[in-house]
């Protein structure tokens, strides 16, 4: 009698630990998806980032001023096409992340745990050192530069500031998420 309850006790705890297994699976290929959708956007809604403008420049007092079209990308920003590759190569990553993820359908080896937790770290770094770049020159566009006399140009590329806000705040999140799947990879690795 002992012995059945003891047997039925740790039927009910492997049970209970499937559903723990279950549910942090679940959890980890709930925030994949997301960092996925994140870096995906991010690399995306900066990368078609476009304004043209007519912008009347006045040379001499005198003259009247000279209307100039002018254009803002983000590929004339090496901190912008940075922060891009950095989210495109996060989304490259997180894809083949998430077929690891379904492929191993039960317990992955400990260095192949270890293999993701490197990369999702790699990610977090790379993700965080993009929206770094990417910040300082949109709020050098946002807020000019008095001491080199760099003027703002949000006033003019509005739309295109918003996008690259926009792109920012989705690289932002994107690098949070990362930093949860560590926090998750190593709650794995014991």
């Amino acid at each position: 009698m002992e012995q059945e309850r003891k047997n039925n006790m740790n039927g009910m705890e492997m049970e209970k630990g499937k559903k723990e297994t279950g549910s942090k699976k679940g959890v980890e290929l709930t925030l994949r998806v997301l960092a996925l959708v994140l870096t995906m956007a991010g690399a995306i809604i900066l990368g078609v980032a476009k304004q043209t403008k007519i912008v009347s420049i006045k040379l001499i007092p005198t003259l009247p001023p000279l209307d100039v079209s002018t254009t803002a990308k983000s590929s004339y920003l090496s901190a912008f096409v940075y922060n891009i590759s950095t989210n495109a190569i996060a989304c490259g990553y997180t894809a083949v992340s998430i077929g690891i993820l379904l492929m191993s359908k039960g317990r992955r080896s400990k260095g192949l745990l270890m293999l993701v937790l490197l990369g999702d770290l790699m990610m977090v770094a790379l993700l965080f050192s993009g929206t770094g770049a990417a910040g300082a020159i949109g709020l050098m566009g946002l807020q000019g530069n008095k001491h080199v006399m760099w003027k703002k140009v949000c006033g003019v590329f509005g739309k295109f500031c918003h996008q690259a806000a926009a792109s920012i705040a989705f690289s932002l999140l994107a690098s949070i998420v990362f930093v949860l799947l560590v926090v998750l990879d190593a709650i794995k690795l014991p």
